[in-house]
């Protein structure tokens, strides 16, 4: 049974409303676990959210007569949504206004990093190795992604899924995790230098007080 209903052009409507009606526009008909594997399995590396709105926005977005529920009637009967044609609309105004916020940067190892002059070096040389560690295996994920975009049209490859990358986001999310690595590389790197500078210093004081 399909449910629509008329569109409230008063609404306001949200990026994850955005991100709901552009999986379905690309991925077609979708349940809330389908937008969730979708989510993780791409945007979800530079978009961030809570997951359980993919379970709440479709069903506003039908309200408004944006998408449409089909429920199966037996079985597991799955919610299946479908994108309407004001949907579509909506959509396209949205991507003809150029985003004009500033990025928005929240990463919990930089916030540490601020505060970790607080606490003896030791702490800043662990944050840096963990970030270190994260971000490098994060580059070798979007790695492995760019050698399938590269490959995917070649002799022998496999057909495009939607468990991989699209390739326009993919090489910024590389570039990011590059920059990611050289910056925690770096500041393990400073922090190394000014402890052993530190013990130079400790070294001369005491050669000083036991001449």
């Amino acid at each position: 049974m399909s449910i629509e209903r008329p569109t409230n052009t008063n609404a306001q409507l949200t990026p994850t409303s955005y991100l709901v009606l552009g999986l379905l526009a690309r991925e077609g008909p979708s349940t809330p676990y389908d937008l969730k594997r979708h989510v993780a399995a791409t945007i979800g590396h530079f978009w961030s959210f809570p997951h359980a709105l993919l379970y709440k926005e479709p069903p506003r977005l039908v309200e408004l007569g944006l998408v449409t529920e089909e429920r199966e009637q037996d079985g597991r009967r799955r919610r299946l949504f479908s994108i309407t044609d004001a949907g579509r609309q909506a959509l396209r105004a949205w991507l003809g206004r150029p985003a004009r916020q500033p990025t928005e940067l929240r990463d919990l190892g930089l916030l540490q990093l601020f505060f970790a002059d607080l606490e003896p070096t030791t702490a800043r040389l662990a944050i840096a190795g963990e970030q270190l560690t994260l971000h490098r295996a994060q580059l070798a994920g979007y790695e492995a992604g760019q050698r399938f975009e590269d490959g995917r049209d070649g002799p022998g490859a496999v057909s495009r899924s939607i468990e991989h990358w699209r390739g326009v986001t993919l090489r910024m999310g590389l570039l990011y995790e590059r920059a990611a690595v050289e910056f925690w590389a770096g500041v393990a790197t400073h922090v190394g230098i000014a402890d052993a500078a530190a013990a130079r210093v400790r070294a001369e004081d005491d050669g000083t007080r036991i001449a």
